[in-house]
């Protein structure tokens, strides 16, 4: 790869980075927190890439430069240009977070209670709660902390396996979303179509025991939402 392409490429990587950091899409991808890290790391690329961009047309003279620089530029690997094409498609559209279709084709989330046992809900409100910590409570005890309390949760649609109502799900990352794993959550109860699959939604609702042992919300009431700045819980 020439120089002059190179160093683009590092100006065009720094600028996605700094784009990612900047409007807050960064969440799509990694944890949220690592904005200024991300921002950090952009603004160094694009000043190495600004550099490598100003040394490449002769702006900026380094050592070694006099002897057979321009030859080797001449000469240099023009394919190396191809690999701008996938950076600067990222720079322009941000792809989606993951949403129903890795839910049936990734690892899900290995619950249990870890060996504990939940306090009961409090009673007389609704408790918000992660899709993560209603699967929990359900492996503790087969779900005895729930009592009646309804609870409110919020993920987008996947299509139930069984066709008994329909699905939510929510990734759980570590890191980064190539390490995300789902949890899911059956909701039924509900009237009329479901929502379309990957539509988010708020669920209230009161725990159910399920006979093949899903976890399971028995709806009282459904709201279409809009995706939440990070999908990931």
């Amino acid at each position: 790869m020439t120089e002059d392409a190179r160093a683009t490429t590092v100006l065009l990587v720094g600028a996605m980075m700094v784009r990612l950091a900047l409007t807050g899409a960064y969440a799509k991808y990694v944890k949220t927190g690592m904005g200024s890290v991300l921002l950090i790391a952009g603004i160094l690329l694009v000043g190495l890439g600004l550099v490598g961009v100003a040394r490449a047309l002769g702006f900026v003279r380094g050592r070694g430069d006099a002897h057979g620089h321009d030859h080797g530029h001449a000469h240099g690997d023009r394919a190396g240009w191809l690999l701008l094409g996938p950076v600067l498609a990222l720079l322009l559209v941000t792809p989606p977070a993951l949403g129903s279709f890795g839910v049936g084709r990734s690892a899900a989330v290995d619950v249990s209670s870890g060996g504990r046992t939940f306090d009961p809900l409090p009673t007389g409100r609704t408790v918000p709660m992660t899709l993560l910590e209603f699967d929990e409570r359900t492996a503790d005890h087969h779900g005895a902390s729930f009592g009646a309390t309804p609870v409110r949760l919020t993920g987008f649609v996947t299509p139930a396996k069984d066709r008994t109502g329909f699905r939510i799900a929510r990734y759980q990352i570590a890191c980064c979303a190539a390490d995300a794993v789902a949890a899911v959550v059956r909701v039924t109860g509900t009237t009329g179509n479901a929502p379309a699959r990957d539509q988010w939604v708020t669920v209230t609702g009161t725990f159910q025991r399920a006979a093949d042992g899903v976890p399971e919300l028995r709806a009282t009431s459904l709201a279409e939402v809009t995706a939440p700045r990070d999908p990931y819980e």
